[in-house]
C-alpha cells in the first residue's frame, strides 16, 4: 500500500509544472481506516487547517470516502504556480456554484478555487476577512476593515457584496466592531459583531442589514463577544458569545420573529451553555466548548448535542466510548449527513499537526488521522456540486 501511495504522489506531481525556484513537497496520502465507501453521498469533505498567524501555512486536505484516503496538502500541488502557496490564516471555507472559497484572514483575499480539481480560479481582496455566506447568486464576507491589531479605538467592521460570477465587490455596508459570522433570514442579513479588538470593551449586538439596499436597518443588542451564528429549519438564529472573560460566561442565544407578522428577530431564550463552535443537522445541535475554570485552574471541555425544536440539551457527552480524554484543543465540528458521522478536529499545541477524529452517531471513534497545523473548517462535497 505504502507503494501504491507513492506512486500515486508521483503522478501527481507528473500532472502539473514545478516551480523554477523551488521544489514543493507532494501532497501526503494516507488510506482510511474504514476503506472505500463508493456509492457514499457526500464524496468527500475538505479539511481547512488555519495555519499560525505570520507563518503563511493554511493548508487544505481532503477526505475522499469513494476511495477510502485522506489527502493532505493539496493546494500547493496543484497550484504550484501560485506565489506562498494558500495563504496565511485560513479563517472560513465553504462550497458554492462549483467554487470553493476559503478565506484568508492575514492575507486579506479570498482564495476562490475549482471545487473538484481545487485549481485556482482567482481571488477577491478584502481587507482583514474573516467569514463568508452565500445568498442569490452572491457571497457576502464579513471583514474587521482595520488592520490585524489590538486596538482599543479600532474601527467599525463592514460586510461585502461580492458577485460569485467575475468575484467582483458589488456593495459594502459598515456593521458593528469586528464582525464574525453571519447567517440569513429571509432578505436579511445577520451579522455576529465581537469587537474582539477592543477588549475589554467589546460589542454586543448583533447588525441587521438589508440585502437589496446593503444597508443596515437594525442592531439587536445581545451578549458581548458574539461568535457564531447558525439558522435552523425554523427560521430560528442560534448564536453564540462568548462573554467577557472575566464576570460575563459564554452563553447560546435563540432568536425568532416577534410574532409571526413580523420580520424583526429578537432574543426569545438564553441558554446557559457555553459555545466554541457548532453545527446544526437537522434537529440536532452539536457543539463543544473550551472554557477556562479557575476554580478547577484548567480548561473544562464539553461535547453537547441540543434538540433545537425544545431547545433542551440532550447530553453534554456525545464522544461516548472514552477517547475523547486524549483531544488536547478541539477545534472544530462538523457533522456528515448521510450517516451521522460527526466529525472533531485537535489543534493540540497550536504550533504543530493536529487530529481529525470521526465518530459514528453513538459516540464512538472510528477513526483519527493526522492533519496539517489548527485544522479547523470542514465542508462536504456532493455528488451533485458542479
Amino acid at each position: 500500500m505504502k507503494t501504491f501511495q507513492y506512486i500515486l504522489a508521483l503522478l501527481m506531481l507528473l500532472c502539473v509544472s514545478c516551480r523554477s525556484d523551488e521544489i514543493l513537497p507532494p501532497a501526503q496520502y494516507d488510506q482510511l481506516p474504514i476503506g472505500a465507501t463508493p456509492h457514499s453521498d457526500p464524496v468527500g469533505m475538505y479539511l481547512l487547517n488555519e495555519g499560525n498567524m505570520g507563518s503563511n501555512k493554511a493548508t487544505i486536505d481532503y477526505v475522499d470516502f469513494e476511495n477510502g484516503f485522506y489527502m493532505r496538502n493539496l493546494y500547493a500541488e496543484r497550484n504550484p504556480h501560485v506565489i506562498k502557496e494558500l495563504g496565511d490564516v485560513g479563517n472560513d471555507m465553504q462550497i458554492y456554484g462549483g467554487k470553493l472559497y476559503v478565506v484568508l484572514n492575514s492575507s486579506h483575499k479570498v482564495e476562490v478555487m475549482d471545487v473538484r480539481t481545487l485549481v485556482r480560479i482567482g481571488q477577491i481582496d478584502i481587507a482583514n476577512c474573516r467569514y463568508i455566506n452565500f445568498h442569490n447568486g452572491d457571497a457576502y464576507v464579513t471583514s474587521y476593515v482595520g488592520p490585524v491589531s489590538i486596538d482599543p479605538n479600532a474601527q467599525p467592521g463592514a460586510v461585502y457584496r461580492v458577485d460569485t460570477t467575475s468575484l467582483a465587490i458589488t456593495g459594502k455596508c459598515t456593521v458593528g466592531y469586528q464582525p464574525e459570522e453571519l447567517a440569513f433570514v429571509d432578505d436579511r442579513i445577520y451579522i455576529a459583531n465581537s469587537g474582539g479588538y477592543r477588549k475589554p470593551n467589546y460589542d454586543n449586538t448583533l447588525s441587521v442589514v438589508d440585502v437589496e439596499s446593503m444597508k443596515q436597518v437594525q442592531k439587536i443588542t445581545v451578549a458581548p463577544n458574539l461568535h457564531r451564528v447558525r439558522k435552523d429549519a425554523y427560521g430560528r438564529l442560534w448564536v453564540s458569545s462568548r462573554g467577557d472573560e472575566a464576570t460575563i460566561p459564554s452563553r447560546l442565544f435563540v432568536l425568532d420573529r416577534k410574532d409571526p407578522a413580523s420580520r424583526d428577530m429578537v432574543v426569545t431564550d438564553t441558554l446557559d451553555i457555553p459555545c466554541s463552535d457548532m453545527c446544526i443537522s437537522g434537529d440536532l445541535l452539536y457543539f463543544y466548548s473550551l472554557a477556562w475554570s479557575d476554580y478547577l485552574e484548567r480548561n473544562v471541555i464539553t461535547y453537547g448535542i441540543i434538540d433545537v425544536r425544545t431547545k433542551q440539551l440532550l447530553t453534554d457527552r456525545f464522544i461516548t466510548d472514552g477517547s475523547d480524554e486524549k483531544i488536547d484543543k478541539p477545534y472544530g465540528i462538523a457533522v456528515n449527513p448521510s450517516n451521522g458521522d460527526i466529525y472533531v478536529t485537535d489543534a493540540k499545541n497550536y504550533v504543530s499537526s493536529g487530529t481529525l477524529h470521526c465518530y459514528d452517531r453513538e459516540g464512538r471513534k472510528q477513526w483519527s488521522m493526522r492533519t496539517g497545523d489548527i485544522p479547523a473548517h470542514m465542508v462536504f462535497l456532493r455528488k451533485e456540486e458542479p
